[in-house]
C-alpha cells in the first residue's frame, strides 16, 4: 500500500494557470510560486467583486479520535466529485502549521487518493504565509520590549503586558520563559512565553480581515499591555501597525493548488480550532465564492469546535450564509465512542458502535440548531461492514439527516461521486435558514454559558477569578458585544479528553479570559488547554528525511 507522499509524488501535477482556467482566471491575475502554485492578485479581485456568490458549504466532523476521521480527505475528495461531475466550484482549506507536522497529527493536505499537492511544499513552508505572521508578531514583540528598555514612554506597567511570542513549532519548554536577563543593555527582565504561531491573534486577524486596510486596522487595535493607570496600550500606540502590514503585503493574498485529479483548491490562512477560532481566511471564502458555483470548506476539528466557530464568528462576522453542512464520521470512531481500544477499531462490533453513536447524534442535533441542513457522511474503511453502515444510516433518517458514504480515501473523486450528489440534491430540496446561535447583546458569562449548555451540553459553567476580572475589564473596555473563541479539547464535548460519548451533567472550567481586540472576539480558555502544545513521546519529525532528494515520511 502506498503513503500518502508516494501517492503525491507520483501525481501529474498541471501548470498552475491551467488549473486556474477552470475557475476563469487568467494567467496574468496570478502571482506564480513555481509552476504548481499561486497567489491570487489583487486584480483578480477587483475584476469578480461584484459577481453572485456561489453555494458554501462546510464540511465539519465528530470529535476526533486517535483513529482519525479524515475530515480533510473527505473535503478533497468532495471536491475532486464535484470536478467529476463537471460543477464548477472549488476548494478552500486552511493551511498546515508545522507544530502538527512535526508532532503527531502529521500534515493536513487529505490522504490517500483524496489530496492537494504538492503535499510536500503545503505541509512545509508552502508559501512563507505562516512564517510571515510568524515575524509580524514577533516584531510587534521586539518594539514592545524595546519601549520598555528606551524609557517606557507610554508608563506599560511590566506585571500586565499580555502579548506573547510565537513559534510555529510544538515546543513546550517555551510556554514560560524570562526574557532581558544579561546586562542593563540586554533588556528589561520581565516573564514572557511562547505560544504558537497558529494561535497568535496575528493569525486570526488575517483570517478575518477583508483587505489590507482592514489588515492595517486590526493589527493597530492589538492590545498588547495595560498601562499604570490600568488603559490598554495598542500596537498602533507602539508604531509597529504600518511595519507588520508590510511583512503580512504578500501572505494575505490567498494560495491557489490543485488536487491530485487537477481540481482548483485555495489554501489560506490556518488558525487551530480548539485554541483559535479554526477557519482558512475570509478573503480566501470570498473569492472561491466569486469564483465557483460551489466552495467546499472546512473547519477544524470536531463540530463542537471547529463548525461552531465558524457559524458563530467567521459567518457572522463575514455576513456568509452557508447552504448546506457535511458532517464526516467513521465506523471505527464512533466504535471507539461507544469504549472499544483503539487496536480493536477493525472488528465488528455493533453493541459499540450503538454505544457510542450518541456523539454523532449530539453533533447532528447541534448543526440543527443553525438552521442548516445537514448530511452526514461516513468516511468508509474496508473493515466496515454494512450492519455498521446501516446502524449509521438508520440513525440519521431518525434525526432527518440525509446520509451517503463515501470512499474518497481509496478511490478519490469517484468515490465521493454519490456523496456530492446527495449534497447537491440537499441543497435545492432543503433551505438554509442560517443565524448564530447566540446574540451579541448577551453578556460574556451567558454567550459562554449559552455554548457550553447548548453545544456541549455541559450542566454548568465555572467561571476562575482571574477570568471574571478580565471579563469586568472587557466590559469596562466597552468589548463586551463581542463574539466569544472558546479554547477547549478536542477530544471530547466536555472539557476533559477523557469524557467520551456524549457526556452529560458535567461542568465547565474557564480558567483564563483574554480580548482580541484586533481579530474582534474574546478568547476563553477551558481545561488544561495549552497555547503552546508539546511533541509526543515519538514525533512524526522522526521519520521525516530526504532521501535522493525527495522528502520521505510525511504524513
Amino acid at each position: 500500500m502506498l503513503s500518502d507522499i508516494q501517492i503525491a509524488s507520483q501525481a501529474k501535477k498541471e501548470p498552475i494557470s491551467k488549473v486556474a482556467a477552470v475557475l476563469d482566471i487568467q494567467p496574468e491575475e496570478l502571482i506564480p510560486y513555481g509552476h504548481d502554485k499561486a497567489k491570487l492578485s489583487d486584480q483578480l479581485w477587483e475584476r469578480i467583486k461584484d459577481k453572485a456568490d456561489g453555494k458554501l458549504i462546510l464540511v465539519t466532523a465528530i470529535n476526533p479520535t486517535p483513529a482519525g476521521e479524515g475530515k480533510t480527505t473527505i473535503t478533497v475528495g468532495l471536491g475532486q466529485a464535484f470536478h467529476q461531475l463537471g460543477l464548477k466550484s472549488v476548494i478552500a482549506l486552511r493551511e498546515p502549521s508545522l507544530g502538527p507536522c512535526m508532532g503527531i497529527k502529521g500534515g493536513a493536505a487529505g490522504g490517500g487518493y483524496a489530496q492537494v499537492i504538492p503535499m510536500e511544499d503545503i505541509n512545509l513552508h508552502f508559501t512563507g504565509d505562516i512564517h510571515a505572521i510568524t515575524a509580524a508578531h514577533n516584531l510587534l514583540s521586539a518594539m514592545l520590549d524595546n519601549h520598555l528598555h528606551q524609557g517606557n514612554e507610554l508608563r506599560i506597567d511590566v506585571n500586565q503586558i499580555v502579548w506573547k511570542r510565537v513559534l510555529d513549532m510544538n515546543d513546550r519548554a517555551l510556554r514560560q520563559i524570562v526574557v532581558g536577563l544579561g546586562s542593563k543593555n540586554d533588556g528589561i527582565p520581565r516573564q514572557d512565553g511562547y505560544q504558537i504561531t497558529v494561535a497568535s491573534e496575528v493569525m486570526a486577524i488575517l483570517c478575518l480581515a477583508v483587505d489590507i486596510e482592514d489588515l492595517k486596522a486590526r493589527l493597530g487595535n492589538i492590545i498588547v499591555a495595560y498601562d499604570l493607570s490600568g488603559s490598554p496600550v495598542t500596537a498602533k500606540d507602539l508604531k509597529a501597525a504600518g511595519a507588520m502590514t508590510a511583512l503580512l503585503k504578500d501572505a494575505l493574498k490567498p494560495n491557489l493548488v490543485q488536487t491530485l485529479e487537477n481540481s482548483p483548491c485555495i489554501i489560506h490562512g490556518g488558525p487551530f480550532a480548539n485554541i483559535a477560532h479554526g477557519c482558512n481566511s475570509v478573503i480566501a471564502t470570498k473569492y472561491a465564492l466569486k469564483l465557483a458555483d460551489y466552495v467546499i470548506t472546512e473547519a477544524g476539528f470536531g463540530a463542537d469546535l471547529g463548525a461552531e466557530k465558524f457559524l458563530d464568528i467567521k459567518c457572522r462576522l463575514a455576513d456568509l450564509k452557508p447552504a448546506a453542512i457535511v458532517l464526516v464520521a467513521t465506523v471505527r470512531a464512533l466504535k471507539y465512542n461507544g469504549g472499544v481500544a483503539k487496536d480493536k477499531l477493525s472488528e465488528p462490533n455493533v453493541q459499540a458502535l450503538k454505544k457510542g453513536i450518541v456523539n454523532l447524534e449530539k453533533h447532528i442535533e447541534n448543526m440543527d440548531k443553525y438552521g442548516v441542513p445537514v448530511v452526514v457522511t461516513v468516511n468508509q474503511f474496508v473493515t466496515d461492514t454494512a450492519e455498521e453502515i446501516e446502524i449509521i444510516k438508520d440513525t440519521c433518517a431518525r434525526l432527518g439527516a440525509s446520509f451517503c458514504p463515501a470512499e474518497v480515501w481509496a478511490r478519490g473523486g469517484q468515490g465521493g461521486i454519490d456523496l456530492a450528489k446527495a449534497v447537491v440534491q440537499t441543497i435545492a430540496e432543503k433551505e438554509s435558514k442560517y443565524a448564530p446561535l447566540y446574540t451579541l447583546d448577551l453578556s460574556i458569562e451567558e454567550k459562554v454559558e449559552k455554548i457550553a449548555s447548548e453545544i456541549y451540553g455541559a450542566a454548568r459553567v465555572h467561571f476562575s477569578p482571574e477570568a471574571k476580572r478580565a471579563m469586568e475589564k472587557i466590559k469596562e473596555l466597552g468589548m463586551g458585544h463581542l463574539p466569544v473563541c472558546i479554547a477547549k479539547t478536542q477530544y471530547s464535548l466536555s472539557d476533559n479528553p477523557k469524557l467520551l460519548g456524549r457526556p452529560s451533567s458535567f461542568d465547565i472550567t474557564v480558567r483564563e479570559i483574554s480580548l482580541s481586540a484586533g481579530a474582534g472576539f474574546i478568547v476563553c480558555i477551558t481545561g488544561n488547554i495549552m497555547t503552546m502544545p508539546g511533541l509526543p513521546k515519538k514525533p512524526a519529525a522522526e521519520q521525516i528525511d530526504v532521501v535522493a532528494g525527495q522528502i520521505t515520511g510525511l504524513f
